[in-house]
C-alpha cells in the first residue's frame, strides 16, 4: 500500500491528480496506524517548518514516520517534506526537525533574487540514482520555497540546483528518496520522478 501522508501541510489535490494520472492507487492518510501498515510513503507539504513539524507531532505520526523510514522502506519527501527529514530550520526557532537527516535548513538571501524561488529551474544531477530513471542531466522541474536543505553529508546530494547559490534539489540515502521541488507539478519529468518511485524503487 502507498500512503501519501495528510499532516495538513500537504498540496494533496495535485499529488492525487498525478498519481492517479499514472494509474497508481494510494491511500491519503492522517493517521499514524496506516504510515505504520504502509509500503511506500509519500510526505508531501508546503508552508512553514515549524507549522509542519507541530502539526506531525499534533496527529502522533513523528514516532511512525522515524520508524518506518528506519525499517528501510521507500519514501519520498517532497518540498517541506524534504526540509523536515533535517534536525532544525532558521525558520522553525525551537521547533527540531524529524532528525533523519543531519544538517539544517537555510533561508535564501540574496538582493538579486527574488525570494521565493518560484517556477522552473533545473536539476544538475550528481549521482545517477533510479529515481532518475529516463529523466536527463538538466531538466527541468517546478520550485516554490524559500528555505533550502544544507545536509551535513556531501554524499547526500544527488542533484543540485543553481539559484544564486548551489543547493541541494534532491536527496538521496539507502531507502530515502526527497526532492525540493514539485513532481506533481513538473509535467512530463515530474510524472516520470513519481513514476520511478512508485514503479521501479
Amino acid at each position: 500500500m502507498v500512503v501519501v501522508v495528510d499532516y495538513g501541510a500537504g498540496n494533496l489535490e495535485s499529488v492525487k491528480k498525478a498519481i492517479s494520472f499514472l494509474g497508481f492507487s494510494v491511500c491519503f492518510s492522517n493517521r499514524a496506524t496506516d504510515i505504520k501498515k504502509a509500503d511506500k510513503l509519500i510526505l508531501p507539504g508546503v508552508g512553514d517548518f515549524s507549522w509542519g513539524m507541530k502539526n506531525i507531532i499534533k496527529r502522533r505520526m513523528r514516532e511512525e514516520l522515524v520508524r518506518f523510514i528506519k525499517r528501510g522502506r521507500p519514501f519520498l519527501g517532497i518540498c517541506l517534506g524534504l526540509q523536515l527529514l533535517f534536525e532544525e530550520s532558521e525558520e522553525s526557532g525551537r521547533i527540531r526537525g524529524l532528525g533523519i537527516l543531519k544538517g539544517r535548513v537555510k533561508k535564501f538571501r540574496s538582493r538579486k533574487l527574488t525570494v521565493p524561488h518560484m517556477g522552473w529551474n533545473q536539476i544538475s544531477i550528481q549521482r545517477r540514482r533510479d529515481i532518475f530513471r529516463k529523466i536527463p542531466d538538466n531538466s527541468f522541474f517546478y520550485f516554490a520555497h524559500s528555505y533550502y536543505v544544507v545536509p551535513e553529508e556531501a554524499e547526500l546530494t544527488a542533484a543540485f540546483t543553481d539559484y544564486g547559490i548551489k543547493f541541494s534539489s534532491v536527496i538521496v540515502k539507502d531507502n530515502i528518496y526527497a526532492v525540493q521541488f514539485h513532481p506533481e507539478k513538473s509535467q512530463k519529468a515530474g510524472l516520470r520522478l513519481l513514476e520511478n518511485f512508485l514503479k521501479a524503487v
